[in-house]
């Protein structure tokens, strides 16, 4: 049995299969995931599990170098993107150089079809998604 955090085998083997810049999509169980994209589905029931616990632990594993957002997030569900921006601040504490993106909704969702993956959380908050860019940890 694995001693990290992730024990999900299929997010577990999306971390160790990003190359430098992939992108992977963590979302809310409303977002519209594109047909052509790996589905990875977390959801159980409305909130379980969590957007932030997603993003904790996948964080735990991946290397990120950037972060894109819907900038409807920031003034809609200001408490949880206060949460993410937090977890991101400390990896950023931890050394990595991470930028981070806003765009619109309708530009965040075009954009996850650049996802290898899409990450479907429980969350029912409204834009409750971001998407990782992947970097390296040399």
């Amino acid at each position: 049995m694995k001693k990290t955090a992730l024990l999900n085998a299929e997010l577990s083997y999306l971390v160790a299969s990003l190359g430098h810049f992939d992108e992977i999509t963590i979302c809310d169980a409303g977002l519209p995931i594109p047909s052509n994209t790996q589905r990875i589905d977390l959801a159980l029931t409305h909130g379980v599990p969590a957007f932030i616990d997603t993003v904790r632990v996948i964080l735990s594993e991946m290397q990120i170098t950037g972060v894109l957002l819907a900038s409807e997030f920031k003034q809609v569900s200001p408490d949880l993107h206060r949460a993410l921006i937090e977890l991101v601040e400390q990896e950023k504490l931890a050394g990595s150089r991470i930028e981070i993106i806003y765009i619109s909704h309708e530009a965040f969702k075009e954009r996850t079809h650049n996802s290898k993956a899409v990450v479907r959380s429980g969350e029912c908050t409204p834009y409750a998604n971001v998407i990782f860019q992947s970097g390296v940890v040399f």
